[in-house]
Parts: C-alpha cells; sequence; structure tokens
C-alpha cells in the first residue's frame, strides 16, 4: 500500500475508496496463478479535507549537521534519538501504550543494527529470526518510536506533515534513503525484498537520488 502507517485502507472517511481497497485485497483470492506473495496497490487515496488535519508541530527543531562518515552519521542519529527520547517516555505516560518493540530492542540497539547494513550484513540480534525479518522490523521500529516521539504533545495532527519530518528532516529517515538503493542489491533476498516494496513509501521516493 502506498499509504501512510497506520491507514491500512488510505484516508478516514473515504468509505468508496476503502472498499475499493478491500475488494482489491479479497480479489486475491481468486487468482489461480498463486500463491500470491505480495501485489501492490498503486492508487493514491483522495484528496480533500479528510485526509488534511491540522496542529502538530514536531517539539525538537535539529541543526541539520552533515555527516562525513558512517561514524558520523551514527553519532548525529544517536544524539537525535537522545533529544527525542524524552518526547517518546511523554508519549508511552499519557497513551498508555505504544507500537513500539516488536524485536524487544532498544532504539539505540535498533540504530546501530541499521547503520551496519552501510557497510555490510550485521550480526543478526535474533536468532530465531531470518535477517530479512528482524531488518523489516527494525525498520518499521524505528519509524513508530520517532512518530510516537513527535506527536507526544499533540492531540490533534496532520498526519501527512509528520510523515514529511520523518523522511525530510531527521537523521533516521536519511539513513534510511541512504539504506535503500544499498539495500536493494544486499546478499539477502529478504533485504532486497523489504527495500524494494516496503522500506521507502512512494509519497517519500522523490527523495531518493
Amino acid at each position: 500500500m502506498p499509504f501512510e502507517l497506520g491507514r491500512p485502507f488510505g484516508a478516514p472517511n473515504e468509505p468508496e475508496f476503502q472498499k475499493k481497497v478491500l475488494l482489491s485485497l479479497l480479489s486475491l483470492f481468486e487468482r489461480l496463478d498463486g500463491p500470491v506473495i505480495l501485489e501492490d496497490f498503486y492508487e493514491d487515496p483522495p484528496a480533500g479535507h479528510s485526509y488534511e488535519q491540522l496542529g502538530w508541530s514536531c517539539p525538537v527543531k535539529f541543526s541539520r549537521p552533515v555527516a562525513e562518515s558512517d561514524d558520523e552519521a551514527l553519532r548525529l542519529i544517536l544524539a537525535e534519538v537522545e533529544m527525542l527520547r524524552p518526547w517518546y517516555n511523554l508519549s508511552l505516560e499519557e497513551r498508555g501504550r505504544t507500537t513500539f518493540g516488536l524485536l524487544g530492542l532498544e532504539i539505540t540497539q535498533l540504530i546501530k543494527f541499521l547503520t551496519e547494513f552501510l557497510v555490510g550484513t550485521p550480526k543478526n540480534p535474533r536468532e530465531d529470526l531470518t535477517v530479512g525479518e528482524v531488518f523489516r522490523f527494525a525498520c518499521e521500529d524505528i519509524k513508530m518510536w520517532y512518530l510516537e516521539s513527535a506527536t507526544a504533545k499533540s492531540n490533534v495532527i496532520n498526519s501527512r506533515e509528520v510523515v514529511d519530518w520523518f523522511w525530510g528532516e531527521t537523521e533516521a529517515g536519511k539513513l534510511f534513503l541512504d539504506l535503500c538503493p544499498k539495500c536493494l542489491s544486499h546478499e539477502d533476498s529478504g533485504v532486497r525484498n523489504v527495500a524494494k516494496s516496503q522500506f521507502v513509501p512512494r509519497a517519500q521516493k522523490h527523495r531518493l537520488v
């Protein structure tokens, strides 16, 4: 799906479009060329007031210095995490729940794991899962940690702006963009599949150089 995280059927209050998505999913059961492992849904949700919400601004301002090495990139991301950590803790306290924690690893462990893909294949921290699975779950965990941190102060948010913030203004988003072309040719097929279809949302692919 090309939709934002947390919106598997597209924009809210668009029942006709949501029905179209659901029927597209159910139609896979009629296919005779299966098993169908993965099928893309290419249509964007309709634009309109139901998609746009107001009232969000990131609680932290980043200076965005330019990293001149992989070690420097890691240092900048970890510094960014520490700036956001109080806001993640606030989000957890006020909401009483989190979607972070698929792998049971701390955010800094996940960042270090992803950063090592810049130069090769890191050691798998979860031997009960494949490298591709850990890669996918680590990506989802990092994105959710950032998004929950950024929206800790907001009751009503502009979800599109939050996603644009992650991909356009954070060091973690820059890491994802830097990793994408490397992981598309990775030796592990699971990592390649994630980089191809689940890594950078279609609405953010214009940021890839």
